[in-house]
């Protein structure tokens, strides 16, 4: 367990890139469809339960909010895309942000793509891997809720969505924030984009 991530705290939000922190240090981002579980996702890596907000309300992450590890490193909340209930026009500067974001952030390292193991891969979310790819950033596809299928089950859509991302740079883990798993795979991960030493296993 690396302790930087219990350190992280809400450092800010930003609807617009003008409201972004200076872009130095080192950033890794995390996008899911609405309701994939991409705030509990944040949460269980960064041992803290309230972190970042979590809701039964798909599309309750509206802007860019910046999670402080150290002075050199956070961790980025992207708006969950999809099926949240606002209007075309919302979702559309919703899709302008993430999108500038992404092409423009000199000091994002990775990007977390969180996905429902249950429905892997939807168009949306080629879209969101499509954004990282022509970002030319690693991408770890968390294939999160693992706790509602069984072991074999979990092991198939592994296995499935590792051969179908094949030939990208793209890291399949997947992950529980109820049970825990690939809670330390990912932090392992995000870890080595970050920068961090390496700590034995806590």
């Amino acid at each position: 367990m690396h302790p930087n991530f219990q350190r992280a705290h809400f450092l800010t939000a930003a609807g617009s890139r003008a409201g972004t922190p200076p872009d130095t240090g080192l950033e890794v981002a995390f996008a899911g469809r609405s309701n994939a579980g991409k705030s509990s996702a944040i949460n269980r890596i960064c041992h803290q339960r309230g972190l970042a907000r979590t809701s039964r309300t798909p599309g309750r992450t509206q802007q860019l909010v910046f999670f402080r590890l150290d002075d050199e490193r956070r961790l980025v909340d992207l708006p969950g895309y999809g099926f949240a209930k606002v209007s075309q026009a919302v979702k559309a500067g919703w899709q302008a942000l993430m999108e500038d974001y992404l092409r423009r952030r000199q000091c994002l390292q990775g990007l977390v793509v969180v996905m429902d193991i249950r429905h892997p891969l939807t168009d949306i979310d080629r879209h969101m891997l499509a954004w990282g790819t022509a970002a030319d950033v690693p991408m770890l596809v968390l294939l999160t809720k693992a706790d509602k299928l069984g072991r074999g089950a979990v092991q198939r859509q592994l296995a499935s969505v590792r051969r179908e991302l094949a030939d990208g740079v793209f890291f399949v883990e997947a992950f529980s924030a109820a049970s825990g798993l690939g809670v330390e795979a990912a932090q392992a991960r995000l870890a080595a984009w970050l920068g961090l030493p390496e700590t034995g296993r806590g």
